[in-house]
């Protein structure tokens, strides 16, 4: 049974890679094109004519929120895109009548959209450095929060995938939800600098605890607790997880 299951998920999740990997003009340059000139717009041109934010240069403020962005919309798009159209080709019906539990389903899916957001995310990083010299405060840190982020918006891009029902569904939430959260979320600036109730307001914003943590991690500065950062991921992980599950096997979106 183990080596089955362990069969299957290798399976999907090679489908995954080589499909990243196979257009990787159309997976891995643009993101990196469009962080490259955040870089230099917010960066050089505006973030020269701002003051250091915390003891440290603007662009190297922003560099980790930029990677994490660049984690957080390609982990999501990856996932969401290669679910849908697995379920549009009706592929999926392939999988569904073969042995393969769900959860290895789950994984495997969710291991493309982790290599795509990682990939992404290890290139922007790579860039930052053309622009400034990124420090490493605590490695644990910046690697934890990048693998659980992606992780879990992986999760959120497949029941995204698991909903949609045409091709427009899979652009709402990234246009509507993620967009907003991630430039709301600290990006560009320190939530220390706003109002107490706009500060208030965007400690309701998941996305500012996993930029703070991933600043933390780079910088050893953060506007939250990395510890209630880390346990929210945590917890959304496990949520997520057994949401996909239970919607799998529910049938809903990939049975008619």
């Amino acid at each position: 049974m183990m080596r089955s299951n362990w069969i299957s998920f290798t399976s999907i999740a090679r489908k995954e890679m080589i499909r990243i990997f196979r257009i990787w003009l159309q997976t891995l340059v643009p993101p990196v094109i469009t962080i490259s000139l955040y870089f230099i717009i917010f960066g050089s041109f505006i973030g020269s004519q701002l003051g250091d934010i915390d003891g440290y240069d603007y662009m190297a403020f922003i560099a980790p929120g930029l990677i994490m962005m660049s984690i957080i919309t390609n982990s999501y798009a990856n996932t969401v895109s290669s679910f849908f159209s697995t379920k549009f080709q009706r592929n999926i019906e392939e999988l569904l009548v073969s042995p393969t539990p769900n959860w290895v389903m789950v994984l495997g899916y969710i291991s493309g959209g982790m290599t795509r957001g990682l990939c992404v995310g290890m290139l922007v990083s790579l860039v930052s450095l053309l622009f400034i010299r990124l420090p490493l405060f605590n490695v644990p840190f910046t690697i934890l929060f990048a693998l659980l982020t992606s992780f879990v918006f992986s999760l959120a891009g497949l029941i995204n995938g698991i909903f949609a029902k045409k091709f427009d569904d899979i652009s709402v939430i990234p246009t509507f939800v993620i967009t907003p959260l991630t430039y709301l979320g600290g990006v560009f600036y320190s939530i220390s600098l706003l109002p107490d109730f706009w500060r208030t307001l965007s400690k309701a914003n998941p996305v500012v605890y996993m930029i703070g943590g991933f600043r933390y991690g780079f910088l050893g500065i953060t506007d939250i607790n990395v510890w209630a950062g880390l346990g929210m991921l945590l917890l959304f992980s496990v949520v997520l997880f057994l949401i996909t599950l239970y919607l799998l096997k529910k049938g809903t979106g990939v049975r008619c």
